[in-house]
Order: C-alpha cells, then sequence, then structure tokens
C-alpha cells in the first residue's frame, strides 16, 4: 500500500505542480506583453498553482485520509503559494537596487524571506494535516526541503535553457518542463 501511495503521490504532484506552473508562467507573460507590474499578475497566479497543487494533493490523501478537509487543504496551499510567489517576486525585484545600495540589508531581507517562503506550504498544509496524524509539524520541515530541492532543480534545469529573445511560448515550456 505504501508503495503505491507514494507512486499515486508522485504522479498527481508532480502533474499538478506542472500544470499548475502554467498559472504564474502566463501571468509573467501577460505583464510582459501588456507591461503590466509583473508582482499582482504573478502572486494571482501563484494562488492559482497553488489551488491545483493542493487539489492534486488532496485527491491522493484523500485516499489515506478519508476526513481530510480538502477545502482547508486547497485554499490554504493556494493562500500559502499566494504569499511565496509575493516574497519571491518582492526579493527579486529589489535585490538589484539594494545589493548596490545596502548589501547588509538584502542579505538580512533575503535570510528571512526564504525560510518563510520554502515553509508558507508546508505549514498551510500542517494547519489541516495536525487533525488527522501525529506529528504532522514533520511536514513543515519536509515540504520546506522538499521546495528546496524542487527550486534548485527548477533553476538548474530553467537558467541554461531560458535565453533573451525567445519566444513567450518557448519561455513557458521550458518552466513547465523544468
Amino acid at each position: 500500500m505504501a508503495d503505491h501511495f507514494v507512486r499515486r503521490w508522485i504522479v498527481w504532484v508532480s502533474a499538478g505542480e506542472s500544470v499548475g506552473f502554467l498559472a504564474p508562467a502566463l501571468a509573467f507573460v501577460i505583464s510582459v506583453q501588456f507591461t503590466l507590474p509583473a508582482l499582482p499578475l504573478l502572486v494571482i497566479g501563484g494562488a492559482t498553482e497553488g489551488a491545483v497543487l493542493g487539489t492534486a494533493q488532496a485527491t491522493v490523501l484523500r485516499g489515506v485520509l478519508p476526513a481530510l478537509r480538502s477545502g482547508r487543504w486547497i485554499g490554504g496551499t493556494a493562500i500559502a503559494a499566494a504569499l511565496a510567489w509575493l516574497i519571491g517576486q518582492w526579493l527579486a525585484e529589489t535585490s538589484p537596487a539594494l545589493s548596490e545600495s545596502s548589501l547588509p540589508l538584502l542579505v538580512v531581507l533575503a535570510g528571512l524571506g526564504a525560510p518563510v517562503l520554502l515553509a508558507s506550504i508546508g505549514f498551510a498544509q500542517w494547519i489541516e494535516l495536525r487533525h488527522h496524524v501525529e506529528r504532522a509539524g514533520r511536514w513543515i520541515l519536509g515540504s520546506a526541503v522538499a521546495w528546496l530541492v524542487g527550486l534548485a532543480v527548477f533553476f538548474a534545469v530553467a537558467s541554461p535553457l531560458w535565453r533573451t529573445g525567445q519566444s513567450m511560448a518557448l519561455v513557458v515550456a521550458i518552466g513547465v518542463l523544468a
């Protein structure tokens, strides 16, 4: 049973994240095409990504935790993903200016923002998970480590493939692949 659960988890979560990532990718394309501020669009896209991911996860979890309140799981995941995109995009937008004017401030902000970004989804999901499993707090750390690894893989794959002047369709395809 555990092997079956793990296989289902990997398939559903991978598919959910890949499909969900289309929302922030589309938000980025819209911000570039129409010269709109990226931050609010990416936060909305992040919430959508979180909702899709949370739905995929809840689909699998309901098989082993039938009392799981899917709406709370999905809603928490969506809110946390929006927060993670807000933090990540804000750091990306402010870091060039801060690195020139105040590198120590940038280090402090990144040092505070990165753990919140990485733990946000696990924490939001823990709020529901704690009602169903013992020692649910481990989910927060496990999720943060998984996001750290996932983001490292994402940037390792996407960064060398992305080039200035590429079509938006190719940029999105690379992002979804990564």
